[in-house]
């Protein structure tokens, strides 16, 4: 009987300790550029671990720093780890990872929001919708557009909000803010009259059928063309923060034009906490080097041009940030553009036209990323005139150039 219960006890001890798994990793990060890199994006991939991780802990010099886990891929399991870091021009930073199979992830201050809902239409206020939801997909000549509150996935950080059109479209359009801090929660885009005169945001362009910030169009031989023929539209929240968001819009089946192989295209928007740029990651089903694409920013009524003719492109100028007939309780708004494409995904910079700065976009591959960014005259953080938003968008580029070249080890 005593060696019964010792072999219990035994069983037990190792079931706990079985239970109780984890893994210590050690990474370190060389910045040898000459920038300071803020909020420097870290992803450390999950999906080849031998364990189900379900928490973390991330320090630097025995430091917590605030992480989060994302399933990716929406299997249920957490396939990649997320942190942002500080790296110093010409340093090197010591992180350690502990990742375990117990427990929950940490709890962090928010610093991003993101959500996706369905029109109530019995709730009249535009502010107070309530039928969340985290993705949907519709067939083929089904256009979800006005079935969508915000007509599609929004997201913000403190500085910035965008949203994707759920249509055709899938412009990207921007919400500006007069002050940090996130609020897309209390005015879900739409603020009110006594929001507005408390301070809050508001949509601050208009899009109509340009291209927005950066969206990805196909390209004709002469023009940009809609995403339209498509079997299945999808959009979906990815990750929700506290550090990150990631929205993924989806579409299946997409002939550019008619009679062309099909292609699946998904396309990722990612906007960390603390910075101003939504990275674009657009992934094809197969090698796309028969197809041309187009991207660019919207021509602004009255705005002026920047570009270093190298892949950053950018405007300023002033319009009404809605059609003419909604102007009704708007301002005329200021804003600054930005977009930058790799040189290598250049097939041509066209001249402005009347809708738009465009591109025409080559993919060499199955894989194209670029990254957009905006700034409103409204922000009381921000910059307010056209030389000093292009000054914004150099050392922007500057430090996409650096982030990409930091060494890391493990």
């Amino acid at each position: 009987m005593y060696k019964y219960y010792l072999n219990m006890l035994l069983l037990m001890f190792l079931t706990m300790n079985a239970s109780a798994a984890e893994r210590q990793l050690d990474i370190t990060l060389e910045n040898k550029s000459k920038i300071d890199l803020s909020n420097y994006p870290l992803s450390i991939s999950l999906s080849k671990e031998p364990m189900n991780v379900l928490s973390a802990l991330v320090t630097v010099d025995g430091r917590e720093i605030p992480c989060q886990l994302d399933d990716l891929n929406g299997d249920g399991k957490y396939d990649e780890l997320f942190a942002l870091l500080n790296l110093s021009k010409k340093s090197t930073t010591k992180l350690h990872v502990t990742l375990a199979d117990k427990g929950t992830p940490r709890k962090y201050e928010p610093k991003v929001y993101v959500d996706m809902m369905l029109t109530n239409k019995k709730i009249k206020e535009s502010n107070k919708q309530d039928l969340y939801i985290s993705q949907l997909t519709v067939d083929r000549d089904v256009n979800p557009y006005s079935m969508l509150h915000h007509h599609g996935a929004a997201f913000e950080n403190e500085l910035v909000a965008y949203r994707i059109y759920f249509d055709h479209r899938q412009t990207v359009d921007i919400y500006g803010k007069y002050r940090k801090g996130l609020e897309l929660k209390q005015t879900q885009f739409y603020p009110d009259t006594s929001q507005k005169e408390a301070g809050f945001g508001d949509d601050v362009l208009w899009v109509g059928n340009t291209l927005g910030v950066g969206t990805l169009r196909g390209w004709d031989g002469e023009a940009p063309t809609m995403v339209s023929d498509v079997e299945h539209r999808g959009q979906r929240l990815v990750a929700r923060g506290p550090l990150r968001t990631i929205v993924e819009v989806r579409d299946e089946q997409w002939r550019q034009q008619p009679g062309s192989q099909p292609t699946d295209m998904v396309t990722y928007y990612t906007l960390y906490a603390g910075r101003r740029d939504c990275k674009v990651d657009v992934v094809f089903n197969r090698n796309v080097d028969d197809l041309k694409f187009a991207t660019g920013i919207i021509n602004v009524k009255n705005s002026v041009e920047y570009s270093d003719h190298k892949g950053l492109r950018g405007c300023w100028g002033t319009d009404w940030p809605v059609s003419e007939k909604d102007s009704a309780g708007h301002k005329r708004e200021t804003v600054g553009l930005g977009i930058c494409l790799a040189k290598d995904n250049i097939d041509k910079e066209l001249p402005a036209d009347k809708d738009n700065y465009p591109f025409v976009v080559k993919v060499a591959d199955a894989h194209l990323t670029y990254h957009i960014t905006f700034g409103s005259d409204n922000e009381s953080f921000g910059v307010h005139n056209a030389k000093d938003w292009f000054a914004c968008l150099e050392e922007w580029k500057r430090t996409l150039s650096a982030e990409s070249q930091v060494i890391r080890s493990e």
